[in-house]
């Protein structure tokens, strides 16, 4: 006698999913790949609703939910406000009503692309840098960590970067912001003791998007492949991986650390 095949769940199923910069970038192939393990999405964005749109319709498309009406929907909000970090996490609860904000992961970041030595940066870039990467990780955290289910599977994960131990000239207020939230992270990690939620970075090397592009000669890119122990770029694709393994259940024995995905660039 037949048998019905049995029916497994994907690793994700169900679980809200917020990811600040999710439209572009590491962010996108992060919200693509979370969708694909089963996750709900709350992409958000900063300024540029037409991609955010885009990359949430490419979700839909995809990764059809049998359960919503859609599988993501899109959010704008500045990270570095708290009234409207606070919105958003508002919206992911309201949007998918009876499942539970399980994951938070902060991709939204910036870099300064005259890649200033110190003593010849402006203030207020140093300010701008600061304010979405470090002060929007924190704002993210602490609205994660009163926010996020507990019990189990209560993820929160921030995209630092390996320049926090590469050093690189012209990076000093960038590798300083993402080396700030890295500290933060490990500490969080200790506080959410008995919460089951767990808190990690990941830090990614070069990877080939548009920020890293941006005020780069072909010089320059050429130079960072050839550090490169893989003679490549890093993609999207190479981080999400690592962030959907972080957010499922197989990933909660890695807690308060940094994972760095660098093809060995550092």
């Amino acid at each position: 006698m037949a048998t019905e095949p049995t029916t497994v769940s994907p690793p994700l199923h169900n679980r809200i999913a917020i990811v600040t910069g999710g439209s572009r970038g590491i962010g996108k192939a992060i919200s693509l790949h979370l969708a694909s393990l089963g996750a709900n999405l709350i992409i958000n964005y900063t300024s540029n609703s037409t991609q955010s749109d885009q990359t949430v319709s490419e979700i839909n498309n995809k990764y059809p939910s049998q359960s919503q009406s859609s599988r993501a929907v899109s959010f704008k909000a500045d990270v570095s406000d708290p009234v409207q970090v606070k919105n958003l996490f508002d919206a992911a609860e309201s949007a998918f009503v009876g499942y539970p904000l399980c994951i938070v992961v902060n991709a939204a970041g910036v870099l300064d692309s005259s890649y200033s030595s110190i003593s010849m940066s402006s203030v207020d870039e140093f300010d701008r840098t600061f304010k979405v990467n470090t002060r929007g990780a924190y704002l993210c955290c602490k609205e994660a960590a009163n926010r996020i289910k507990q019990g189990g599977g209560g993820r929160i994960i921030c995209l630092t970067s390996s320049m926090a131990v590469a050093l690189r000239p012209g990076y000093g207020a960038y590798a300083a912001s993402k080396a700030a939230v890295e500290a933060m992270v490990k500490i969080l990690a200790k506080e959410l003791k008995g919460t089951r939620i767990t808190a990690n970075c990941v830090a990614p090397g070069p990877i080939a998007t548009d920020m890293f592009f941006e005020g780069k000669s072909e010089e320059t890119i050429n130079k960072v492949v050839e550090e490169s122990p893989l003679s490549r770029l890093g993609v999207p694709e190479d981080v999400a991986p690592l962030v959907g393994f972080l957010a499922s259940d197989a990933g909660e024995w890695v807690n308060g650390q940094i994972v760095r995905v660098n093809g060995g660039y550092v």
